[in-house]
């Protein structure tokens, strides 16, 4: 195998060794590479060590390296080794890169955009799985793509992609890649929404004419990439996709999950996707009627007589929320959290659709600016006392209906460890007050 060749006895920095970067280390050192490795959390480096991984400050070793992978969490411009890392930029390379040069002969479709990756992954799955491939769902969706192992040739690799990964990606490449969607996010590192849409668009970079990519022909970010392959800038065969591209078997489809205007948008992309690789539209319905959502995407949690409770904590931006906000009535709103660097509300068009807001976290102030003078809203402080607050207004409407929604338009990391314990947090408590919310 040429990588074996390729990467035998090198000298291979690691810098950022959290999953992403123990799976890379552990595949190199099976490669027979010199792994050198670093990261700058002492926990970390106490855990890597554990695991008897090399630790060292290499950047300070009389050593040429001859190539340096970068997790996706390190951000150049930020980092304690930028002028290192600058000095050596040719030789950067991402977990993406290895694994392809490892799996050249798989093939792989890459989804990554704003919202809804990991359902479009999941609906792709689904439908593979129907129509009897073998299928693998891998990157931020589950484990690191390093860590798999025994990839065969018939296997198809659905990876949900990051623009953190792609970003300083140079080598990767993918049968089917897409972007879904494009809204303001990850700007406190790619500076505007621009550059964010050009880090996306490196999915198409290295692909060629047997290849196919997909881009939602609605999403205004995204119009200047049909330009650039106009001026065949990018050389795949460029699939548009919106709402429309799967109207022939949405009315076909008898579940209910596919009634919000965001899981069509999936929907869309998901039978492009699988209709390249000539699946018969009754077997995609018979798919698409079995699909269940993901856990915190709008999941229902609770449905009796008149109420209604939404576990939506994935929802880490308002542009996430505004699906939510969009899809259902008389609407008791948990947000806050940590915001979006320059996140924008807009409410106008959904501010009908909201009784109350019920603000969290340790932001407050900010989340109080972006709703002020638009809907009604309390400070809670914490989801504990936003449901206490929420069935207690509940109690005062006579009419006793409608919608409690978490869907916090903001990360997790000020009160919870992940969206999916804030999004457990908040099962737990209504589970905990369903006599009280039952009335």
């Amino acid at each position: 195998m040429v990588f074996l060749n390729r990467f035998k006895e090198k000298n291979i920095a690691i810098y950022g060794m959290g999953l992403t970067g123990q799976s890379s280390a552990k595949k190199l050192i099976a490669m027979g590479a010199n792994v050198f490795c670093w990261d700058d959390d002492k926990k970390t480096r106490k855990r890597s060590r554990e695991l008897k991984f090399k630790i060292n400050k290499f950047w300070l070793e009389k050593k040429e390296f001859d190539n340096i992978i970068l997790s996706p969490g390190i951000d150049i411009e930020k980092c304690s080794i930028k002028r290192f890392l600058k000095k050596n930029s040719k030789k950067i390379l991402t977990d993406l890169d290895l694994f392809f040069e490892i799996n050249k002969d798989v093939d792989t479709i890459s989804i990554t955009g704003t919202n809804g990756k990991s359902t479009t992954c999941k609906l792709v799955e689904k439908i593979l799985k129907f129509a009897n491939y073998s299928v693998i769902t891998a990157g931020n969706i589950g484990k690191p793509i390093l860590s798999l192992t025994n990839i065969k040739k018939n296997k198809i690799l659905i990876l949900e992609v990051s623009s953190y990964q792609l970003q300083y990606s140079k080598l990767f490449r993918s049968k089917h890649a897409a972007i879904l969607n494009i809204s303001p996010d990850h700007l406190e590192r790619h500076k505007n929404i621009k550059n964010y849409t050009i880090v996306k668009s490196k999915i198409f970079s290295s692909q060629n004419n047997l290849d196919y990519s997909y881009i939602n022909s609605t999403n205004k970010h995204l119009k200047f990439l049909k330009k650039l392959f106009k001026n065949k800038k990018f050389k795949s065969k460029l699939n548009l996709v919106s709402e429309s591209s799967c109207k022939s078997i949405l009315e076909k489809i008898n579940n209910n999950y596919f009634k919000s205007k965001g899981n069509i948008e999936n929907l869309a992309f998901a039978y492009k996707i699988c209709k390249n690789f000539k699946i018969k539209n009754h077997i995609i319905i018979k798919a698409l009627n079995k699909f269940k959502g993901l856990p915190h995407r709008q999941e229902k949690v609770f449905s009796k007589k008149k109420i209604l409770c939404i576990n939506d904590s994935k929802a880490t931006s308002f542009d996430a929320s505004l699906q939510s906000l969009s899809n259902y009535n008389k609407i008791y709103w948990i947000l806050g959290g940590v915001p979006k660097y320059n996140d924008y509300f807009g409410l106008e068009n959904v501010k009908k659709n909201i009784v109350k807001a019920y603000i969290i976290g340790k932001n407050i102030s900010f989340f109080e600016k972006k709703i002020n003078k638009t809907i009604p809203f309390l400070k809670s402080y914490s989801m504990k006392n936003a449901i206490n607050s929420i069935i207690r207004d509940l109690k005062e409407n006579k009419k006793l209906n409608g919608t409690i929604l978490l869907s916090p338009a903001g990360a997790s990391f000020d009160q919870f460890k992940n969206f999916e314990n804030r999004g457990n947090y908040f099962k737990k408590l209504i589970k905990k007050n369903l006599k009280k919310i039952n009335v």
